[in-house]
């Protein structure tokens, strides 16, 4: 017997399907896309690194800080950010399969992700509420693009910053990232 399973239609549909399934994929305008699992080195090193220096920055009874697997709804879907900083409101719970209140997200490049990256992502991303800052980074050498919310709750950017002796700005968080701890061996030595 051939048994089709139901593809789900809706964002909360999607996070209880895809709740413990192998692989990752993203709900993106109505599908399921299936993303890149594999990871190079320097991908994974920037993630870990950029979620360490966050949390050692930011009150983590305030925030939550991860890399990958926990979901965040846009208006088109659920996206899985490399890396994401979710503020706690009344409403987060440990159960939770998405981000309540984003207000960091951190896409790390590969060759096949530009595109999604700069203009997808973007688009989506910028359409959350509660986002301040989203963080593009090259896993080649220290360079990062960063949109931040100004006081008037405008997007600006995208502020390229770049070189081992530069340091990312998060105003809205309190929290600078230098680029020298972030890229620590990674790029042209």
């Amino acid at each position: 017997m051939n048994l089709q399973q139901k593809l789900p239609t809706t964002a909360d549909e999607f996070l209880r399907w895809n709740e413990g399934r192998e692989g990752k994929r993203e709900f993106v305008r109505g599908r399921v896309v299936e993303m890149m699992i594999n990871t190079t080195r320097n991908h994974a090193r920037l993630a870990a690194r950029l979620v360490i220096m966050l949390g050692s920055q930011l009150d983590l009874t305030r925030f939550d800080i991860g890399a990958a697997d926990f979901g965040v709804a846009t208006a088109d879907g659920i996206r899985f950010p490399d890396v994401f900083v979710d503020r706690r409101g009344p409403e987060s719970r440990g159960t939770d399969l998405a981000a309540t209140e984003p207000v960091l997200l951190a896409e790390i490049l590969s060759a096949s992700s530009y595109g999604r990256d700069f203009v997808e992502k973007l688009a989506d991303y910028t359409g959350i509420g509660t986002l301040q800052h989203y963080l593009i980074l090259s896993q080649e050498e220290p360079r990062v693009w960063l949109w931040s919310r100004n006081n008037q709750q405008e997007w600006e950017g995208p502020r390229e910053i770049a070189g081992a002796d530069e340091t990312i700005d998060l105003q809205s968080l309190a929290a600078t990232l230098p680029l020298a701890t972030l890229y620590a061996g990674i790029g042209p030595a």
